[in-house]
């Protein structure tokens, strides 16, 4: 759950939302999000489909980080290395960024196939 919420407060910084906009679009609370966000919580698929159209990221995206759905593996087959430790490597990122820009990328790179 914990990798889940680093995702969900990476991708919301990324789009530039505070915590209460998110729980605006969503019609989540905020107190559940900032907890979702820390990881105490395992949020409902319905939750996350909000989440994700919130956020515009695919459901399948997050249902794979909250361990719902399988796919992680097979994503890393269908992506280029040389892309994924470009990414690790840029130390303008931080751990966060890069976790999300690397699932985003494997999610893309298997899209496309």
């Amino acid at each position: 759950m914990e990798a889940l919420g680093a995702f969900i407060r990476t991708q919301r910084k990324l789009a530039d939302l505070s915590l209460r906009e998110l729980a605006e679009m969503t019609e989540v609370s905020n107190p559940y999000l900032s907890q979702l966000e820390r990881g105490l919580h395992q949020p409902s698929v319905r939750v996350l489909k909000a989440i994700a159209a919130a956020l515009n990221v695919s459901a399948e995206t997050l249902l794979v980080q909250a361990g719902l759905l399988e796919g992680g593996q097979s994503k890393a087959k269908d992506a280029d290395p040389s892309v994924e430790a470009a990414i690790r490597t840029d130390a303008r990122l931080s751990d966060d960024q890069k976790e999300a820009l690397i699932n985003l990328y494997r999610t893309m790179a298997r899209d496309r196939r």
